[in-house]
């Protein structure tokens, strides 16, 4: 039970922290973080979370590296499913809290939570769905890298989360950046309309992308003989 509290805590600390820089600091905010700044902030949520309750869980946080790490045969059956919930519930919970602290701003709050998407009028249900699949891979094949036995953990959380921050510069125009089917899932419930509607995207891309790069780990493609 502790295992799983932990990637509640965890999950709802990166995605506070990510989705509060962009609803409150983020593109419409009154200090504007921008693209990089908004990267950072998820990049940076993450590191915190890691070194937080790496040691307890692993600090997956991500319903993709869940389940790239059981391929990799790294996790048991048993766990998947129970760190699913628990990074949903955690989601959940961070846009809830971000929910209650911008519903008292001045006006009222008119913007979304954060959540994912994409512009059809920019870009086509394809080139969003590949962008989350290959940014998902590339994420989850560095951490199961920098995680794997011959690598010294030390430093994995920074570079993990250097890894998301990094991901975020390159899609954040096109799909805010998801790799996360947790992360989708609890912003989307509060922000409606096109967010629920495009939700199925940040979902089964990032599974499939985690998946691949479970299946590679497993088959030691990028390791030494």
């Amino acid at each position: 039970m502790k295992t799983y509290l932990a990637e509640v805590l965890g999950t709802f600390l990166l995605v506070f922290i990510g989705t509060a820089s962009v609803v409150t600091g983020g593109f419409g905010g009154a200090l504007p973080l921008g693209q990089e700044g908004i990267g950072l902030a998820f990049g940076i949520g993450l590191i915190a979370a890691a070194y937080a309750i790496g040691p307890i869980s692993g600090a997956h946080l991500n319903p993709a590296v869940t389940l790239g790490v059981f391929l990799a045969g790294r996790l048991p059956a048993k766990d998947v499913i129970p760190y699913w919930i628990a990074q949903i519930i955690g989601a959940i919970l961070a846009s809830l809290a971000l929910w209650i602290i911008v519903s008292g701003q001045a006006g009222g709050h008119t913007g979304g939570f954060g959540a994912n998407g994409w512009d059809e009028t920019k870009w086509g249900v394809s080139s969003a769905f590949l962008w989350e699949l290959i940014g998902t891979f590339t994420f989850v094949t560095v951490i199961l890298g920098v995680t794997a036995e011959k690598h010294s953990p030390a430093f994995a959380g920074l570079v993990i989360g250097l890894t998301l921050a990094g991901i975020h510069f390159a899609m954040i125009p096109v799909t805010g950046t998801s790799v996360n089917p947790a992360r989708s899932i609890g912003p989307a419930l509060f922000s409606g309309g096109a967010a629920i509607s495009q939700l199925w995207l940040f979902i089964v891309a990032p599974l499939i992308g985690g998946a691949i790069a479970g299946v590679v780990a497993k088959a030691r493609v990028f390791e030494k003989d």
